[in-house]
């Protein structure tokens, strides 16, 4: 099976840390030349440094808040501008947790804002490049929320599935010119993301972060957590040559927690 990513440019949102990390990662080893964006820029350098593979230099860095759409519209813009790119692994931070019918409004259009028009913005800009190669993978990072949404993250499941059907949509679209697109929907992972869940709920249940650690571990048949490199190994599955056939799916990474199929 060939998942080797030797000469492709591969842009990874959310990069700096959890899963966008891992992905980075996984892409460096596996001969990736990577495009690192994300907020915080002493993160990115920082990871920039720790990757495997030779030629850390050639990775490059945008320090660009997703949520600043002009900003990385025209970050995102002078990159495609000096080059195409293979790959967009779509990858942002969840809002918080909360019920979706007391939700402020900002919220949801905080987190529209942060994922939807972020990944349009960067589809966009990229698109182009890809059509002319006629070939190019679009990834995107969602939740198994999609499938089955989950209790106390309102917001973030009216997002997530928002996604999910413009995803499936540029599918449609785009297969025609050699591009796929795919949704890997990652279920508990263990990130800090996670960490504040567990303790949203235990504070909510009136119970200890390892009750409610518990309780969600009891929902899982693997009763475990995935690692955020066990999500980069579907992502670089797709991104790969031998993803290449897989086109408008949603691929969960859940330890089997997800009931429907």
């Amino acid at each position: 099976m060939d998942v080797q990513l030797n000469g492709k440019r591969a842009l990874i949102l959310g990069a700096s840390q959890g899963i966008g990390r891992a992905i980075a990662q996984e892409f460096a080893a596996l001969g990736a030349e990577l495009v690192l964006l994300a907020r915080d820029r002493g993160k990115l350098e920082a990871l920039r440094v720790e990757l495997p593979g030779d030629g850390h230099s050639t990775h490059r860095i945008i320090a660009v808040d997703m949520a600043d759409t002009p900003a990385l519209e025209v970050a995102i813009g002078d990159l495609c501008a000096e080059g195409s790119v293979d790959v967009i692994v779509n990858n942002s931070g969840g809002p918080p947790p909360g019920l979706a019918h007391t939700a402020e409004l900002d919220a949801f259009e905080a987190a529209f804002r942060q994922h939807l028009l972020a990944f349009q913005a960067v589809v966009r800009a990229a698109v182009p490049g890809m059509k002319e190669r006629r070939d190019g993978r679009i990834i995107n990072i969602i939740s198994t929320s999609v499938k089955q949404p989950l209790h106390n993250l309102g917001v973030s499941n009216t997002i997530r599935g928002a996604v999910a059907q413009w995803s499936k949509t540029l599918a449609n679209e785009l297969g025609p010119f050699g591009i796929t697109v795919n949704n890997v929907l990652p279920g508990a992972t263990s990130t800090d993301r996670l960490t504040a869940i567990i303790r949203n709920k235990s504070m909510k249940g009136g119970t200890t972060d390892e009750q409610a650690k518990e309780e969600m571990l009891d929902e899982i048949p693997l009763h475990r957590f995935a690692t955020p490199e066990e999500i980069a190994f579907a992502v670089a599955f797709l991104a790969g040559p031998s993803g290449a056939y897989i086109n408008g799916i949603n691929l969960p990474v859940d330890g089997g927690r997800t009931a429907c199929l």
